[in-house]
């Protein structure tokens, strides 16, 4: 901040007499004790919520909070005049869990302290202690035409000055970067926005290229290696390993799948060197390395399935490229420029069609390509009990023509937010390197879904360059032609009557007796007592999914038809029966419910908690049953299949 442009230009009296953020730095800088309660507190408006990991070195804070967080927040605000960027107790941390406190709504803050920065002599921050919730969307927002231009007020030896910009760098802790604010592996802030130049006047001497194969065999005798002239085949999604009280700047790891002539080797990237080179190397690009090192591959990770099955894939060893000692190079050459001497391989994938889907065995490795029909809201499963880390996930449908039935598709964040956050129905979409999900002792009746792969990447039409279709390599593959074609012959107000935007997506289905619930389980271990389902409700964060089964006594039953839910129907008392219900995608029938007072002995019940604090765009519509009636794959086993190596 002390090297911040500070705005002479502005009239600091007018400001700080109109300005509800001067008022209360002034306040809380001169108090004694550096924390105040605010009385009649204007209403501020949220302007950013940021994300960061926390640091076992706090600065000291006064008062009697002892939360320990993984995660801290920066929240900025603005009074319409000025803004300025606080530090979030950690007490207040549930509120940003919960998705209450974030952007655009309107605040009023109770209790505030002043902090100085250890690391700054003189220099500090406001940490808001007590908070209270205002209206949805603040007014104050809406009569700013740009934010960019206000400016930002800060204290410095006990003085205010006014800045141009507000610090992209947290508060607490030292760390240099902030995190995506709902999952770890999305890039955020400035590293969505670094795109490297390609290399269009490199000179590459063939003759002194060394290929992988020798490089295998020769990687211990040499300290200093040849330069690797290589395509991209794969690419992986961003690992963030981060840790509380570690010190490291940019703790990222990305794998790539490079191949030449010879076969494909691992080469992984670490650290500063994925922030700057992420979003410019694509699958199909062209490498040329200098400055890298070489080690023994690490084993306890996923391995792509290689589209060339005639490929020989180096496993022993990886390359490895790093921001110092020694400082890799790197330089990304265009296709036009790649010489059919070097041999380079091109890049090959393996279409399936939704009709080859039932034949597939489980956990094999697929390409798909298909009309956007059902793009089901983003939620969040936690990868660990406890934790504060979450996989980010959502369900879609597509048709290819060749089958009745759609594709399911499990989604999850391949650090492509663009991608993501942009599926749509009627949109052609891409998906690679999924893998085929069936429970080997389901009936061959039961409807298959594909999941994501540490490897996947996802490709959407109406997007820029490499993240749309255009210029892709599968753009060739005769699936892919045979499809397009299809599309062409297709009505579109038709393809329109069958799509679905929103609402809970109901998949896979629980198992429809709690004896095949526990089957892989004992009872006691899956079973949520009554009095802490209210606390496992209170504990959700936004967006998460869980699912808890629970005992219980069923005292009523009330059947409402969804074309008259306005109305108020009394229920009706039976006695205490054994049922374990399940969620339904749909209300059951007649028969069902005739037939639930004849059910066995144990008195059990299923229960769905999904928390949505936001409202939906778009309506909740009922969806067509795809689902298989077939045993719960528990959610240990779905993440030991989307968890990266730690």
């Amino acid at each position: 901040m002390l090297g911040a442009e500070l705005c002479c230009s502005r009239a600091v009296a007018t400001l700080e007499g109109n300005s509800t953020l001067v008022k209360i730095l002034k306040k809380v800088v001169h108090s004694t004790s550096l924390r105040i309660n605010v009385q009649d507190c204007e209403p501020l408006a949220v302007v950013a919520v940021q994300r960061y990991l926390s640091d076992t070195c706090l600065p000291s804070q006064p008062g009697p909070s002892q939360v320990s967080a993984s995660y801290l927040y920066d929240v900025t605000l603005t009074d319409g005049e000025l803004q300025t960027k606080c530090f979030l107790a950690p007490d207040l941390n549930a509120v940003v869990h919960t998705n209450s406190l974030r952007c655009g709504i309107e605040i009023k803050i109770k209790q505030c302290c002043y902090v100085y920065d250890e690391k700054r002599i003189n220099n500090g921050f406001l940490s808001i202690e007590k908070v209270e919730l205002g209206s949805n969307i603040s007014p104050i927002l809406c009569s700013i035409s740009d934010l960019s231009a206000l400016p930002n007020v800060f204290s410095l030896q006990g003085n205010l000055f006014y800045a141009n910009s507000v610090s992209q760098t947290p508060l607490v802790g030292g760390r240099k970067y902030y995190l995506s604010l709902w999952n770890n592996e999305d890039p955020y802030g400035e590293m969505r926005n670094v795109f490297k130049q390609l290399e269009l006047h490199i000179t590459v001497d063939a003759s002194k290229i060394i290929t992988l194969s020798n490089l295998e065999m020769i990687w211990r005798s040499r300290l200093k290696y040849p330069p690797l002239l290589v395509r991209i085949m794969h690419k992986s999604r961003l690992r963030y390993f981060g840790k509380p009280g570690k010190k490291m700047d940019v703790p990222y790891q990305v794998y790539f799948e490079v191949a030449d002539c010879s076969g494909m080797m691992s080469m992984v990237m670490w650290n500063d060197l994925c922030l700057e080179w992420y979003n410019s190397i694509y699958v199909g690009s062209v490498l040329f390395i200098q400055q890298y090192t070489v080690k023994p591959s690490y084993q306890h990770r996923t391995w792509p399935t290689p589209g060339d099955p005639q490929m020989k894939v180096f496993k022993t060893v990886e390359v490895c490229l790093n921001p110092r000692e020694p400082a890799s190079e790197l330089y990304i050459l265009p296709e036009k420029n790649v010489k059919p001497e070097w041999q380079l391989p091109k890049v090959r994938y393996h279409f399936i069609s939704r009709v080859d889907l039932d034949h597939l065995p489980h956990n094999y490795t697929c390409d798909v390509i298909g009309l956007v029909i059902f793009v089901g809201r983003c939620e969040r499963l936690r990868k660990k009990e406890g934790a504060e880390d979450f996989w980010l996930y959502r369900w879609v449908h597509i048709i290819d023509g060749t089958a009745d039935k759609p594709f399911i598709l499990e989604l999850f964040s391949t650090s492509q937010p663009d991608v993501f956050e942009h599926i749509h129905p009627m949109a052609y979409l891409v998906c690679t390197q999924m893998r085929v999900v069936r429970d080997p002792d389901l009936t061959s009746s039961t409807q298959p879904y594909l999941t994501t792969s540490n490897e996947s990447q996802l490709f959407i039409t109406g997007l820029g360059l490499h993240k749309s279709h255009k210029g892709q390599p599968y753009t060739t593959d005769p699936k892919v032609k045979a499809f397009i074609q299809w599309t062409k012959t297709q009505n579109e107000n038709d393809l329109l009557q069958r799509t679905v935007i929103g609402g809970y997506y109901h998949f896979p289905p629980p198992p429809v007796t709690f004896a095949q619930f526990c089957k892989d389980n004992k009872a006691e271990t899956v079973l949520t007592s009554s009095n802490e389902v209210m606390k496992m409700i209170a504990n959700l964060h936004y967006r998460e999914h869980k699912r808890i089964a629970f005992l219980g006594s069923i005292a009523s039953v009330r059947y409402i038809h969804h074309s008259c839910t306005a109305k108020v129907l009394p229920a009706m008392d039976v006695e205490e029966e054994e049922i374990f219900f399940s969620a339904r995608s749909s209300p059951p029938s007649s028969q069902e419910s005739d037939g639930l007072a004849q059910k066995s002995p144990t008195q059990k019940r299923k229960s769905e908690l999904h928390q949505e604090t936001e409202p939906l765009t778009a309506p909740i519509m009922q969806l067509p049953d795809f689902s298989p009636s077939s045993k719960f794959p528990f959610r240990r086993k779905r993440q030991q299949r989307y968890q990266t190596e730690e």
